[in-house]
């Protein structure tokens, strides 16, 4: 039953059925072939008790939060933004593009919204001053990765659900390791200039930087609303949401920018946006109740035993599996058809799941600018107007940065682990 699943899963992920679909249908295929087949009645108790979860209720007020902000004008003052802080050093426009990305992480907390909305600004700046659209297309998928580390982060929270983890440690969790990613691209970038020839623009005037910087802050203002308020025990994360939506609505309000078309639109793309998550959470929850069945994570967890009881060997192995899944598999999907089977192991190693947490999203999010089935590139060809084959060989330089992060905080706990440990106190 077990690889029914996973073979009608995988084959149908090949040949581009959507997501929410392809899970739904191998859920139903496994259960038709198995012992289960007269008792399919199973399969929509299980996608109901898995939705009706106070905790996911926070995921569409995220995602409001985040479409709002794009409605209200907010990137394009971030990008300015970022661009009178670092636009004139060196290969400028680039780090202006990761900065950006760590500045807007903090509102969006997703890098398809990243890739999408800031990406088209960035793309369209970066080409005008002469550099080469597939340096841009690439630089920008890459940045995006940093969207759904830095809190708030609509993967973490769902991470937090499956885990049984507080959000509020696992968004301290993300936030030194998310700095480390933008960091990294930024040094990356500072190494490059010395084999490109990348053009430079004149330092912003101080009020003019000034300037942009109270649309920024302004902008700011949303994630630490979040944080804040759920650090402080004021409200829960769903609450937290709320307060960040209304603080949107005040602040487009207050641009007059936010008209009821715009406000209408936001609406339309959280409804569906939301929809496809809770299908996908809903077949997943289903899915994981037939692995257990199964036994598939405690089988999995007997063979790993047998082939080595290193920890560090079975990091290794870990992160070269969900490097491959995530090339495949988008975010959300695979982490529901992994957490179920990998964490019964990672605690059998002694695996903080906080941390474990962590190196999951990342090398997930690495996955959407990995060639070939990455969703990062296959947007920046849309948005970027860049062949494929371009991007996907310019991408490939700026996935070394990503890949040594991923390895440090993996094998370095403590990146990870201080800030919740020195907030929250540890576990």
């Amino acid at each position: 039953m077990a690889l029914v699943l996973f073979v009608g899963f995988i084959g149908l992920i090949l040949l581009r059925v959507p997501v929410s679909m392809a899970i739904g249908a191998a859920v139903l295929l496994a259960f038709a072939t198995s012992e289960f087949s007269d008792a399919l009645y199973i399969v929509p108790q299980q996608i109901l008790e898995g939705v009706n979860k106070p905790s996911l209720a926070a995921v569409p007020f995220f995602i409001m939060a985040g479409n709002l902000m794009n409605a209200v004008g907010m990137t394009d003052r971030i990008f300015n933004f970022a661009n009178a802080l670092v636009g004139h050093f060196k290969a400028g426009l680039a780090q202006v593009n990761v900065l950006s990305s760590m500045l807007f992480a903090g509102v969006s907390g997703a890098a398809v919204a990243d890739c999408a909305g800031l990406g088209a600004i960035e793309i369209k700046a970066m080409r005008e001053r002469g550099y080469s659209p597939d340096f841009a297309a690439a630089l920008t998928v890459c940045s995006a990765v940093v969207g759904p580390i830095i809190p708030p982060s609509i993967g973490l929270v769902i991470y937090a659900f499956l885990a049984q983890q507080s959000v509020e440690r696992m968004f301290l969790a993300g936030l030194v390791p998310g700095i480390i990613v933008g960091i990294s691209l930024m040094i990356f970038n500072r190494i490059l200039v010395v084999v490109h020839d990348f053009p430079t623009q004149p330092r912003v005037p101080l009020r003019e930087t000034l300037r942009r910087g109270v649309d920024g802050v302004l902008a700011l203002v949303a994630p630490a609303i979040i944080l804040g308020s759920i650090l402080g025990g004021f409200v829960t994360a769903t609450e937290a949401g709320v307060l960040a939506c209304m603080y949107c609505i005040v602040l487009g309000a207050l641009y007059r920018t936010l008209t009821p078309r715009r406000f209408w639109r936001a609406l339309t793309d959280t409804m569906l946006m939301t929809s496809v998550i809770m299908i996908i959470i809903g077949f997943s929850i289903a899915m994981g109740w037939l692995l257990a069945i199964e036994q598939v994570p405690a089988r999995l967890g007997d063979a790993i035993f047998s082939l080595t009881d290193s920890r560090a060997v079975f990091l290794g192995v870990m992160l070269v599996f969900v490097l491959l899944v995530g090339c495949v598999v988008e975010g959300v999907p695979a982490k529901l058809m992994l957490v179920p089977m990998l964490l019964p192991i990672t605690d059998s190693f002694g695996i903080d799941r906080v941390h474990f947490g962590i190196i999951l999203q990342l090398a997930l999010l690495i996955g959407i600018a990995t060639p070939p089935m990455g969703i990062g590139l296959y947007i920046m060809v849309e948005v970027g107007k860049v062949p494929f084959e371009r991007v996907a060989v310019a991408v490939l330089p700026f996935l070394i940065p990503l890949l040594v992060v991923l390895v440090m905080i993996t094998y370095l706990p403590s990146l990870t682990l201080w800030l919740p440990d020195l907030v929250l106190g540890p576990e």
